[in-house]
């Protein structure tokens, strides 16, 4: 069987325009990109705010807010 990993859709350094969905446990705000989990800190529930993905893992993300 072919079990290739499966890879984010998204990479370090990309920009997004994104609205918070969630928070998580530490207080980071959730949201998702093509159905990928990405966490940003700093930000609140209903937060729509420019991101840049810092750190890719296997099945999420972390991303900064951009001013």
């Amino acid at each position: 069987m072919d079990q290739s990993p499966k890879t984010a859709p998204i990479q370090e350094g990309e920009e997004y325009d994104i609205k918070i969905e969630d928070v998580g446990k530490e207080g980071d705000g959730i949201t998702r990109v093509e159905g990928f989990v990405v966490f940003v800190p700093d930000t609140k529930v209903g937060d729509e705010v420019k991101v840049k993905i810092t750190s890719v893992r296997r099945r999420f993300a972390f991303a900064e807010k951009v001013e």
